[in-house]
């Protein structure tokens, strides 16, 4: 047996318990994995809530929390290639397995190898906020020189596609409350604090040709304001809102396979992907990591280290 946090029902923070599973058993295509670290993302509490569907790979609750983590490969299930046991592994579960546990199954085509000099920290936090970055960056495909718009820049996704933005050697301004600045400005953006500025006006001020491309973490009436911003709507790709299309923009295009993970990896150690790693909590402390991520009140990454 071992513990595991998550919920009993959909709903708010109130559904949330912890709870002893036995180790999962993995199936056809998974890895059972000791969990190291798991990452925490706002997904967890759209899922909490009942906002997202088809992720939970059709398990009874109460389910686990959490959708990325770094561990040990512990067994593996049938059909699993390029992995064996004692591995050091980061990735996906995304057979509803969650991360907040001390074991869970990962999806194996969706997981991927820690090269050795990598710290398992960061490796859990690359299969979302390190593959985004690069997918909505490739998606774009700006030229050195060109200027981005990051708009929501302060969370784990905004500072991994900025930092990623500046190593291709794009300008970037990015918009953020007051307290996302210092991370923010640290890795060289521009910052837009639209709890003390006109974000259009000041964006017109400083780009005023318009943007190249915008990425968006925001949605919303934030995404409405800053899309007219784009010299072309189609530049315009958000992560989370996929109503950009009525904008003329595009939602991200995801790749969520171990390709993409290796490459995630590979420039995490080359300082091109260093996620902001702003707070680490013991399993026992996941509610409040859970909480600062789903009120918003964090900058950068958080994480829960589990072993």
């Amino acid at each position: 047996m071992g513990q595991a946090w998550g919920f009993g029902r959909y709903g708010g923070p109130e559904v949330q318990e912890f709870f002893d599973r036995p180790d999962p058993v993995p199936g056809r295509g998974e890895v059972l994995i000791r969990v190291g670290v798991a990452g925490v993302n706002p997904l967890d509490h759209l899922l909490r809530s009942g906002l997202v569907d088809g992720l939970d790979g059709g398990r009874p609750f109460p389910r686990v929390l959490g959708m990325e983590a770094a561990g040990t490969v512990l067994a593996l299930g049938e059909d699993v290639n390029g992995l064996k046991l004692g591995d050091p592994v980061f990735g996906f579960a995304l057979t509803g397995g969650g991360t907040y546990a001390e074991t869970t199954v990962l999806s194996a085509p969706n997981t991927a190898r820690i090269p050795e000099s990598l710290p398992a920290t960061v490796a859990a936090t690359l299969p979302v906020a390190g593959t985004t970055a690069v997918d909505v960056l490739d998606q774009l495909g700006l030229p050195a020189g060109a200027t981005v718009l990051v708009n929501g820049v302060g969370g784990g996704v905004g500072l991994a596609v900025a930092r990623l933005a500046v190593g291709r050697e794009l300008r970037v301004i990015g918009t953020g409350s007051t307290g996302k600045r210092e991370h923010a400005e640290a890795i060289g953006v521009r910052f837009i604090d639209y709890t003390a500025e006109d974000v259009a006006a000041a964006a017109r001020e400083l780009v005023p040709d318009g943007f190249d491309g915008i990425v968006d973490l925001a949605g919303g009436t934030s995404l409405r304001t800053v899309a007219p911003l784009a010299q072309d709507p189609r530049t315009v790709i958000a992560v989370g809102d996929r109503s950009v299309t009525d904008l003329g923009g595009r939602f991200v295009e995801r790749r969520v396979d171990r390709e993409n993970l290796e490459r995630s990896a590979r420039l995490a150690l080359d300082g091109l992907l260093a996620p902001v790693i702003t707070a680490v909590h013991p399993l026992s402390d996941a509610p409040a990591a859970l909480a600062t991520v789903e009120n918003g009140h964090t900058s950068g990454k958080v994480v829960i280290k589990v072993a």
